[in-house]
């Protein structure tokens, strides 16, 4: 009980005050804290929800013993992107993987610095939950810099689903120019981790035709480390959560949890919650926001 509870203790110093990153093993527990202060410029949503993050945090995942064995150290880093998402883990191998890039006003360069900052000189997995503009709105730079300053970009993963937007434009060229190879990722497939103490499952956008709706088609990913279980969902609102509540139940069950679309009342349902029940909760959203996300009350 005492390993959970500091946990969770860390983990609401992360949300409301500032920048920290957290080592727990395995099963969830904390073996390293440290401080890492950086704050972006905030912007304005090019999305539905317009909320913004003025915090960075990264959860560290060092492998345990008691349960399934890993070995090494997993990093969860939720970059500071202004009213946006960027996520980033490490495996203990070094493989790389980035899930959104922030909002189009920043053209990627906060994520690009704070990479820089953290040694990244690869990008094996860029994925795109879904093409609103604050999502993806440093892809096309993301790009261009790991192809053409660094060791590259492995392969881009996103839904499919196609958006009008100068920004979805922008990324699709700059796949085009670097011939970085583009997969249309579905539920039940997995991200090709080389490292095998991590898996990938893609639990969301559903198989076959599943319409044009960006939110309902958002890429949403549970990381398997050992005992340790993350969940990130993009925008998701309640009718792709109800889905997955159907069609994933047992995925679900998760240690960590990225809320759905910045914390917004459209998503993170009560019937999706009472079968996620994480210890840790993230939410991508300014404290002072004018939508009162963290003021919520549930």
């Amino acid at each position: 009980m005492r390993r959970v509870v500091l946990v969770i203790a860390v983990a609401l110093a992360v949300l409301l005050a500032g920048c920290a990153g957290v080592g727990v093993d395995g099963s969830g527990t904390e073996t390293d804290e440290t401080l890492d202060e950086q704050q972006e410029t905030p912007g304005e949503d090019a999305g539905d929800d317009g909320t913004t993050d003025e915090s960075e945090n990264s959860t560290e995942t060092d492998g345990g013993e008691d349960q399934t064995a890993v070995d090494g150290e997993l990093e969860i880093h939720h970059i500071d992107v202004g009213q946006a998402d960027s996520t980033l883990l490490i495996t203990p191998d070094g493989e790389t993987i980035l899930i959104d890039t922030g909002d189009w006003r920043q053209s990627g360069q906060g994520v690009i610095k704070y990479l820089d900052e953290h040694d990244i000189d690869r990008i094996d997995h860029l994925v795109a939950t879904h093409a609103h503009a604050d999502h993806i709105g440093g892809h096309d730079e993301i790009i261009e810099h790991y192809e053409t300053e660094r060791d590259g970009v492995g392969a881009a993963y996103d839904s499919g689903v196609a958006h009008t937007s100068a920004t979805y434009e922008r990324y699709l060229d700059a796949i085009e120019e670097h011939d970085v190879d583009l997969f249309e990722v579905q539920e039940g497939d997995e991200l090709p981790i080389e490292d095998d103490q991590l898996t990938g499952l893609i639990l969301n956008p559903p198989e076959g035709d599943s319409g044009s709706d960006l939110h309902y088609n958002s890429v949403t990913i549970v990381f398997g480390f050992g005992d340790f279980d993350y969940l990130t969902t993009g925008d998701v609102e309640a009718d792709a959560e109800q889905r997955m509540v159907e069609q994933w139940t047992d995925e679900l069950d998760v240690d960590a949890y990225q809320a759905g679309h910045h914390g917004s009342s459209t998503s993170s349902t009560e019937s999706f919650m009472s079968e996620v029940e994480p210890s840790i909760a993230t939410i991508s959203s300014d404290r002072d926001n004018q939508y009162g996300h963290l003021k919520r009350q549930r």
